[in-house]
């Protein structure tokens, strides 16, 4: 099976199990490393952080459904975790939920002589981001935009 396909049914078979956990799926990756294949499951959770019991209870229910589906030919690990606090925005939601914090921002190339850019997260749409900066306010292309994530300072 191709690595898109895989990834598209490992999200269509377990999101409604780790929504029905309390959680939300954030992101699913195959990756080949030193250790060997390896699934990664990154679950979130709207009101607070995820904890090793949640990382437990999810893990035994997709273990289950892989076994139910074997859609991976080759030996792997299941590993699920949780993105942590400086992961990058990746649906609307994240940007959503994070208007009024700071956050930072790269660029694919430079903006005004700089890679990234920290502000605040004033409004944004599918094409453009508005964060206030020392500098005052600025609207950022999102087509220019490579990652945004909170800003820990």
């Amino acid at each position: 099976m191709r690595k898109k396909d895989l990834l598209s049914l490992c999200e269509k078979e377990f999101e409604p199990l780790i929504i029905q956990s309390g959680l939300e799926l954030y992101e699913i990756e195959y990756v080949k490393e030193p250790v060997g294949n390896i699934l990664r499951v990154y679950i979130s959770k709207d009101n607070g952080s995820v904890s090793i019991e949640d990382c437990e209870t999810v893990s035994n229910l997709i273990s289950e459904k892989l076994d139910e589906l074997d859609p991976i030919e080759d030996s792997y690990f299941l590993e699920v975790s949780s993105p942590g606090i400086d992961r990058p925005f990746k649906k609307e939601k994240d940007y959503e939920k994070n208007i009024g914090e700071n956050v930072e921002i790269k660029f694919y190339g430079s903006h005004k002589g700089q890679k990234t850019l920290i502000g605040k997260l004033l409004s944004y749409d599918e094409n453009i981001l508005k964060v206030e900066t020392e500098k005052g306010v600025e609207e950022l292309d999102r087509e220019t935009i490579s990652t945004v994530r909170l800003s820990l300072f």
